[in-house]
């Protein structure tokens, strides 16, 4: 199993390099918006993962790891997140670092309860 985690992230690595860099390249730099925007994707798709797999049968307990601990676990950038806040706040950008905080917890907690509750309709 440790190895299936290995792989998954792997893949989750990748994706978050891909996904993060495609949106910061679309975006600009006045904010990280890529990294926002892996940290609501991943948002999103753990809370549906882990609800839907919590009701149904159709998500086994291997795959619920595979996905959550593996892909997500190296998708979702939290770290980052920090980091790039407090690089703000050191350059003095208090309004970006407060608006780069505000953007990642709300809008996580938001997609997070839409995968929860999309997982609870289906």
């Amino acid at each position: 199993m440790v190895l299936y985690i290995g792989i998954a992230g792997f893949f989750g690595a990748i994706s978050r390099y891909l996904v993060s860099g495609l949106i910061h390249r679309s975006t600009g730099t006045l904010l990280p918006y890529g990294t926002l925007a892996v940290n609501i994707i991943g948002s999103f798709l753990l809370a549906f993962i882990m609800e839907f797999s919590s009701r149904s049968s159709l998500i086994s307990d291997e795959a619920r790891i595979f996905l959550g601990i593996g892909f997500l676990g190296a998708f979702t950038t939290f770290s980052s997140f920090s980091y790039e806040t407090l690089r703000l706040l050191e350059d003095g950008s208090t309004i970006l670092a407060s608006l780069n905080i505000t953007l990642n917890m709300a809008l996580c907690l938001g997609f997070a309860f839409a995968g929860f509750a999309l997982a609870r309709s289906i």
